[in-house]
This record gives structure tokens, sequence and C-alpha cells, in this order.
């Protein structure tokens, strides 16, 4: 029997059998890992309640012939207490586990930078200090990024010519000039551009400061362009509510 340990985020869990459950996991060394958790839907399983979606754990799994079999189970961070009690950060937080399962298709691929992009962006919403729709929009733009998919913004997609231009083509990859414009091609604002260009770089002070008819053109043309790219729409992106709430931070210390 091989053992091995790692520390991953449970993105989805399927039933099996009558008791077990098949726990689909990003690993910060293995990857995408697939694994029988036995027992886990019994009142008495020690760590049921650790494998739930949201969950960042350090988990212990002996290797198997078809499924790999999880053994020991510590929670490091439970997401989940923060989420499921507001929609709208459930939600986003559906759409990136369900984007992240996506883009991990083939198992024990490595997806460090994938993996430190979902724990960073459950973290964000889980404690409610930024916008959930700008927090969703800014890892939707940086997994692109990282499976090659990123927008073109600041140039044109298929000349490169610095812009910022006036049309986004998703097919074409993004911004284009008036010269390699096709047809059809959505006439974004500037504000809008600037925007997404701020929300993947990290530039959160342009992003906060962004007008909300920004921040919805923009929600739809990141999800458009993954969309695209993933070939079918994602189940959770239209339940996402977009609409700008006041930050938790603000609350709390309005409460104060």
């Amino acid at each position: 029997m091989s053992l091995y340990r790692d520390t991953g985020v449970v993105l989805r869990v399927q039933k099996l059998g009558e008791a077990d459950r098949i726990i689909t996991m990003l690993t910060r060394r293995h990857g995408k890992v697939r694994a029988v958790a036995k027992g886990v839907r019994r009142m008495t399983s020690r760590f049921g309640a650790r494998l739930e979606p949201f969950g960042h754990v350090d988990v212990q799994f002996y290797t198997g012939r078809t499924l790999d079999v999880v053994t020991q189970v510590q929670t490091l961070d439970a997401f989940g207490v923060g989420l499921v009690n507001d929609y709208q950060r459930y939600t986003a937080g559906c759409a990136v586990l369900e984007t992240a399962d996506r883009l991990t298709l083939e198992q024990g691929e490595p997806a460090f930078r994938l993996y430190l992009l979902v724990t960073g962006a459950l973290r964000a919403l889980a404690e409610g200090s930024r916008d959930a729709s700008l927090v969703l929009d800014a890892f939707l733009l940086r997994a692109m990024s990282f499976a090659g998919w990123a927008p073109a913004l600041t140039e044109c997609a298929r000349c490169g010519v610095p812009g910022p231009h006036p049309a986004f083509n998703v097919p074409a990859g993004g911004s284009v000039c008036p010269r390699c414009r096709p047809p059809g091609s959505a006439s974004p604002a500037e504000e809008t551009l600037s925007l997404l260009a701020a929300l993947l770089h990290g530039e959160w002070s342009v992003a906060e400061a962004a007008s909300a008819g920004a921040r919805r053109e923009g929600s739809g043309l990141v999800a458009a362009h993954l969309q695209w790219h993933l070939e079918r729409q994602l189940r959770s992106l239209p339940l996402v509510e977009r609409r700008a709430k006041p930050l938790a931070a603000a609350v709390d210390k309005d409460n104060g």
C-alpha cells in the first residue's frame, strides 16, 4: 500500500454505494485527485463533515487500483462557513469550484498556481472584504491566464497594436483594433476594459472605483470569454448575483 499526503480544496462530492462518497479535490502538489471516502455518509463518520465542497483540508490517501482512498483528514480552512448564509458569495464560490474542476481535466497533472488562485478567491469570498462579483471576475481572468486563454485587454488580439481599442470579440481573443474588428464585435466602454485589466493584475483600488455599469459589462465579457474556451456554459455562473452589496468590513465598522 502506497501512502501520500497533500493539502487541497474539495471541489465536489458524489454518492457511492450506501455510505461512501467520491471526493474530487484540487491539491497543492498532485493537481486534481478523485478519491473514495469510505463511510462518510454515516452519522458516526469521523471526518464526513470535513469533506464537503469549499473545505480546505490536509488529507492522507493510499493508492488504490482505480481510485485512491482517503484515510485521514484535517481541516485547514472551513470556507463554507462564511459562504452558506450569503447567496451572492455562495454562488460566486460555486462558480470558482466549478471553473477549477473544468480547467483541470487530467488527474495528477500539477496545478499549483490554480490551487493558489482557488484558495485565495475562496478566502476573499468567505471574509467578505471585497465585492463578491469582483472577486469572481478576478479569479476567472487569472484562471484563464493560467490556462493560456487570457483575453487581450490593452492591445489588439490579432495584430498587437497597443490600445485601448473600441471593440471586443471573444472568438478573436479579446480587444481588437478598428482594422482587425470582425463583424458582430461588442463595443465595451473604455472603463470596462480598464476594470478587467485591473482585476487581472490585482489593482484593487482601480477595480473598486469602477462604476456599476462597467462591472456588469465586464462580468458579461468575462463569462462569454470563459465559456467560449470551455465550449459549454458553466451551470453555476448564471446563478451568481451580480448586484453590488455592502462589504462586511464596512458594515462592521458602521455598527461599531
